[in-house]
């Protein structure tokens, strides 16, 4: 199999990294990314973590195979061409298991704490950045000053559940985070779809957005069900096949409503018609009591 370069499609395809920028020389900026030789990095003495779920790593490795590396690690600079890991030991571990020889980091001068800080929080604050960006950022902050959401909050001047939702954005699979960053779906399509557990599910999900033109409402109300299906063991994917997609379309346009489908995993199923108010209700009624229209 051939090898990938040390981006991948991952933050290459998000950060649009040109071959020509591979090529330039370290770039002295703590907000830079750089791409570093992994043999020239030492792993961090005090890394307190001393054991990583083998599992785990290796499916970090599929998906590093896949799309790259998403998120730099961090590492102080040793000498000219040495590096100490600060944090990132799984990527790092992973890169070196999917067989990359190159992979994108911070790289921090020893001292450069509040420098840092200073300039990660100054880029959060950028009206233009996108919102992977910003998830980016504050998960960096969280890792390398080990601050919980409710201390960074404080730091950034923002509430825990908007730190939590930033960094949820995180898990998405890396075609909805390349999305987000251009501007395909909404930051409320986003959240919706981090509510979603199935990440396969979360992918269809984000198609629909796309060639249905989905509301931010429709994608929750969505998110709503499939979490009730698991729950109830109702199968989810008879419920998205397109000749199901297009009757519930049909109904609801005839209804003015929002039509469920609920379908069991033995086929059989029912099909379920909200109203609003009693109102709403009598006009559903009248629909159903006009045969042929």
């Amino acid at each position: 199999m051939a090898k990938k370069n040390a981006l991948g499609r991952g933050l290459g395809a998000l950060i649009e990294v040109g071959d020509e920028q591979r090529e330039q020389p370290l770039v002295h900026s703590p907000s830079a990314v750089n791409e570093i030789p992994i043999k020239n990095i030492a792993v961090n003495p005090f890394q307190p973590r001393t054991s990583f779920d083998e599992e785990s790593l290796n499916e970090l490795v599929k998906s590093v195979e896949e799309h790259g590396i998403i998120q730099p690690i961090t590492v102080r600079r040793a000498s000219d061409n040495s590096y100490q890991l600060i944090s990132g030991e799984r990527r790092i571990r992973a890169a070196e298991k999917a067989g990359l020889q190159r992979i994108p980091a911070y790289v921090r001068e020893a001292g450069d704490e509040n420098m840092l800080e200073l300039a990660l929080v100054e880029n959060i604050q950028r009206e233009d950045l996108d919102a992977i960006e910003v998830a980016i950022s504050y998960a960096r902050l969280i890792e390398e000053f080990e601050l919980t959401q409710e201390a960074l909050g404080d730091r950034v001047g923002k509430k825990r559940a908007t730190i939590a939702n930033y960094l949820r954005l995180l898990n998405l699979p890396v075609e909805i985070q390349t999305g987000i960053r251009e501007k395909k779906i909404t930051m409320g399509h986003a959240r919706a779809l981090a509510g979603i557990d199935d990440k396969e599910y979360q992918v269809e999900m984000f198609s629909l957005i796309l060639s249905k033109d989905l509301s931010v409402r429709q994608v929750e109300g969505l998110a709503k069900k499939s979490k009730t299906v698991k729950e109830s063991g109702e199968n989810s994917e008879e419920e998205l096949r397109s000749d199901y997609e297009d009757l519930r379309e049909h109904l609801a346009h005839y209804f003015g409503a929002t039509i469920e489908f609920k379908r069991s995993n033995k086929g059989n199923g029912r099909i379920v018609i909200p109203f609003k108010s009693d109102e709403d209700l009598q006009r559903i009624v009248s629909i159903l009591d006009k045969p042929g229209k």
